[in-house]
């Protein structure tokens, strides 16, 4: 599940960064969560539709995606939620200050067994 994710982090990222831009993966713990970062240097997302990234079918207008790659099919997002959740984590979408946009998921870590 967590190959799913992290595959389907680092496609959105790379669609939606231009030529020249950078994806930055960034791994730790953040208070009992194992947490994966995602972040590119593309348009980002419009405040008002952030909230609406992981539903199913989604999708930013096509001309926010730069070169020739394709937008896709709005699923991939929502798949990262769903198996997040389904793992007893958690997904987050922002901006970031220098531009383009980052993903969080943060899962549970396992409690190693005495």
């Amino acid at each position: 599940l967590l190959d799913r994710v992290s595959w389907n982090l680092l496609d959105n990222a790379i669609k939606f960064t231009p030529s020249g831009g950078e994806v930055v993966v960034g791994v730790g713990r953040d208070q009992g969560f194992a947490a994966l970062s995602v972040a590119d240097s593309g348009p980002g997302i419009p405040e008002d539709r952030i909230h609406k990234v992981f539903e199913r079918f989604f999708r930013l207008d096509d001309s926010r995606t730069p070169g020739e790659r394709e937008g896709g099919t709005g699923l991939g997002l929502a798949i990262v939620r769903a198996l997040s959740e389904l793992s007893g984590g958690r997904v987050e979408a922002a901006n970031r200050k220098k531009g383009g946009a980052v993903f969080r998921v943060y899962l549970p870590l396992v409690k190693e067994s005495s």
